[in-house]
């Protein structure tokens, strides 16, 4: 057998592989969950665990969770609470959910309430952490009430990036102003919808009632 055809088989055999270890990964979840933690949102967290103990027990090896705050500014990775790829071993499985549920546990319970709220960050961090663990299914899960408020310093008006991710907005409560007139809140969430949709999205859904969400974690 020639240099050549040797050098051509094992290209072959690790683009095999390459393919192999792809499709692994294609059968994977990730969920980013954003907690808004400003104004009288604050307020709205606790039931945030709901989420994350369904996720808990519903992820599967190989999954992927991080739970993160939304606060004046979120593109960071020091708002990330808590972050794990669940292992295949599930002694040590069991283990990192313990740790993730007891990490999200304490913040919930002493939420401290931030003054502005960026959602576009937090959804920019969400994203890039996502795209990180090479899932073939990625999804942000956003709770909050969807209303942004930036102070004069920080800068968001500007193109992102969701491109083959589901962005979904939980338990979206009513402001006051809504109240008066329900446009601002029917406004407010067709807003995000053309922003989410124009950033590539897969999806966009609002969800409100919590025992839905196995229609947003189905494998099927």
């Amino acid at each position: 057998m020639t240099k050549r055809l040797l050098l051509t088989l094992f290209a072959l055999i690790a683009a095999a592989i390459s393919s192999a270890c792809g499709d692994s990964r294609s059968h994977s979840q990730a969920v980013y969950v954003l907690i808004d933690t400003s104004g009288t949102y604050a307020q709205e967290a606790a039931k945030a665990q709901v989420i994350i103990n369904y996720l808990l027990g519903s992820l599967q090896p190989g999954d992927s969770l991080a739970v993160a705050r939304v606060e004046s500014r979120s593109f960071t990775e020091k708002d990330i609470i808590a972050k794990a790829t669940f292992d295949v071993r599930p002694s040590q499985a069991n283990a990192q959910k313990r740790a993730f549920r007891e990490k999200t546990d304490a913040f919930l319970k002493k939420v401290k309430q931030a003054r502005y709220t960026d959602i576009t960050g937090g959804l920019m961090q969400g994203a890039e952490y996502l795209n990180e663990t090479g899932a073939g299914r990625k999804t942000i899960v956003v709770f909050s009430d969807m209303q942004e408020e930036l102070d004069k310093v920080t800068q968001r008006d500007m193109p992102i990036n969701l491109k083959r991710i589901r962005v979904v907005a939980v338990n979206v409560v009513k402001l006051k102003t809504d109240n008066i007139d329900p446009r601002r809140y029917f406004g407010r969430l067709e807003a995000w919808q053309k922003r989410v949709v124009a950033a590539g999205a897969a999806e966009w859904r609002v969800i409100n009632d919590l025992e839905r969400l196995d229609s947003i974690f189905s494998r099927s």
